[in-house]
């Protein structure tokens, strides 16, 4: 059964263990690096569980952590951000309830189109947005990653 959470500040700890736990697993689908984050106060989690207008949510599956996702506000749109499933959740629905949870909660704010990038290469992460109604856009970023650059491919929904 998947459960989902929306969560804040004072979730800082359990936030932290899924997010070290995605910047370990899986480096190549973030902006940042576990380097970045190992050492974090207490306070830097708080921050960015803090961010004005942000939502933050984390899966449930069977009672044990399976997944977060995030959306932050940006120009009249949203970004999701910070998606990952734990291996022990990926193909039984946490990724769809995930971004649903992010959708609605951009509804609920009046924002009628959620952004995203993924990584080149990850096209299991790929196909779940594309099976979640997102497309490709012509844009591309790159995310530099200790000097080197890696490509992302933007996505977009209209909700």
């Amino acid at each position: 059964m998947i459960e989902l959470r929306d969560i804040g500040a004072d979730d800082w700890k359990l936030w932290r263990e899924l997010r070290l736990a995605a910047l370990e697993e899986a480096p190549y689908a973030f902006g940042s690096t576990l380097e970045d984050w190992a050492d974090a106060s207490e306070q830097r989690w708080r921050d960015r569980l803090n961010t004005p207008g942000a939502f933050q949510v984390i899966a449930h599956l069977d009672g044990t952590p399976a997944g977060m996702a995030g959306g932050l506000p940006m120009d009249g749109a949203a970004e999701l951000v910070g998606m990952w499933i734990a291996p022990t959740g990926r193909g039984r629905g946490v990724g769809d309830a995930l971004i649903q949870a992010v959708e609605n909660w951009a509804r609920g704010n009046d924002i009628r189109t959620l952004n995203l990038s993924v990584a080149v290469g990850n096209e299991p992460a790929h196909k779940l947005y594309l099976r979640n109604g997102f497309a490709d856009t012509e844009e591309v970023e790159w995310d530099d990653k200790n000097g080197v650059l890696h490509p992302l491919i933007r996505m977009r929904k209209q909700l």
